[in-house]
């Protein structure tokens, strides 16, 4: 399947695919100074909406959403 590009694309339209299907970010960071490693950062996070982040079961601790009514 090859990508294809559906004319202009703006940041409310990239903003909303990042809500919709969710965002990882992983990195390691490490300032060295003379070659002596000083500051290391390491950053893991996930952006998405409540919604998406219930559909993966993330932080269902923290998110409470309201059960459907099986009829």
């Amino acid at each position: 399947m090859e990508p294809v590009r559906q004319g202009h694309a703006g940041i409310v339209d990239l903003l909303d695919r990042v809500l919709d299907k969710g965002l990882i970010l992983n990195a390691d960071l490490i300032i060295s100074l003379a070659g002596v490693p000083l500051i290391a950062v390491s950053l893991r996070a996930a952006i998405a909406s409540v919604e998406t982040m219930a559909k993966y079961g993330m932080m269902r601790e923290l998110i409470s959403l309201p059960q459907e009514n099986p009829r």
